[in-house]
């Protein structure tokens, strides 16, 4: 299995082959934002696999170095022109029955979560609302997919991601409350898998605060736990054009099993959530940390001039 990423590193993009090891350094070869994006477009995974690994310009780094930055993958930072989203109630364990091999497609609920440049990366904080209800991790394959320059998407590979969300505003009102819920920061893996979306994917969460373990379970989130099929729900996802715009990279996350919240765990201001991938050998840490309260409770600064109501001045008699 070929895995590429890139990275950050005193001020050059990078980008490499495999997952390098703790303690061992690693060869990072330059490119230039958007490169292996091209290469995907011109020639599929080996071309950008190719260019990952082929560029002159190299530098020998250690996992760890304070100078490098992992990025998500094929991150368009210069443009922004990337969008997270994602698909709730995919997995087999929220339907009364398996589904049958003909069975006709019901598209699940989806979300548009925000920007690419909202996405985290291992070991950075995800911050949250000020005052969230009833955080929850959730574990999910991440499928990545570049858009030519004609709209058409091309499936790039997958990743995985903690969809960090407030469960307790969702159950509030999952009709009006849900894209609220999903305000939080998300994190995803840097490593692009270049394969097809994974059959089986099997791990285990823990929760830890205080440098302690406060929550531990498995999960699962392949396509052999989720009751849709990827190709449809990819099918229908891509139906609308506004998701077809040209150079487009879309992450869109496939949803998630059971979590700490059928537990009755609440993840807290500090946590430390660690998802152990156990079956791909990789791992994806961060810590929650609460916004700030806003000075004001009032939408009053945040309104253009036109926009706020007048005051009477007259004095009252």
């Amino acid at each position: 299995m070929s895995i590429l990423f890139e990275a950050e590193y005193q001020g050059r993009r990078y980008a490499g082959a495999g997952i390098p090891e703790a303690g061992r350094a690693h060869t990072l070869h330059a490119v230039e934002d958007g490169q292996l994006r091209a290469a995907f477009l011109a020639g599929g995974a080996e071309a950008a696999l190719a260019a990952a690994t082929s560029g002159a310009e190299t530098v020998s780094v250690t996992p760890g170095d304070p100078g490098l930055r992992l990025l998500p993958p094929l991150l368009p930072t210069a443009t922004n022109n990337a969008l997270v989203n994602g698909f709730m109630g995919t997995h087999r364990s929220k339907f009364d029955h398996d589904p049958e091999p003909d069975e006709e497609f019901v598209a699940p609920n989806y979300y548009m979560k925000g920007f690419g440049s909202w996405l985290r990366v291992s070991d950075e904080p995800l911050i949250t609302p000020a005052d969230p209800i009833w955080l929850i991790e959730e574990p999910e394959v991440v499928l990545v997919y570049v858009n030519g320059e004609d709209g058409t998407p091309h499936y790039a590979g997958y990743t995985f991601g903690n969809d960090l969300n407030d469960i307790g505003l969702h159950l509030k009102n999952p009709w009006a409350y849900t894209p609220y819920a999903k305000l939080c920061e998300t994190s995803v893996l840097p490593w692009l898998f270049l394969d097809e979306p994974p059959q089986k994917v099997t791990g285990r969460v823990v929760v830890e605060r205080d440098g302690a373990t406060a929550w531990e379970g498995p999960f699962s989130c392949g396509a052999d736990s989720i009751f849709h099929r990827f190709e449809d729900m990819a099918e229908h996802l891509f139906s609308y054009p506004l998701l077809r715009q040209a150079g487009l990279v879309t992450y869109t996350f496939l949803g998630a099993d059971k979590a700490t919240y059928h537990d009755g765990f609440r993840v807290e201001d500090g946590d430390r959530m660690v998802l152990d991938v156990t079956s791909h050998g990789v791992v994806l840490a961060n810590t929650v940390r609460y916004a700030t309260q806003t000075a004001t409770g009032s939408a009053g600064p945040y309104l253009p001039p036109s926009s706020r109501p007048s005051v009477s001045r007259t004095a009252s008699r």
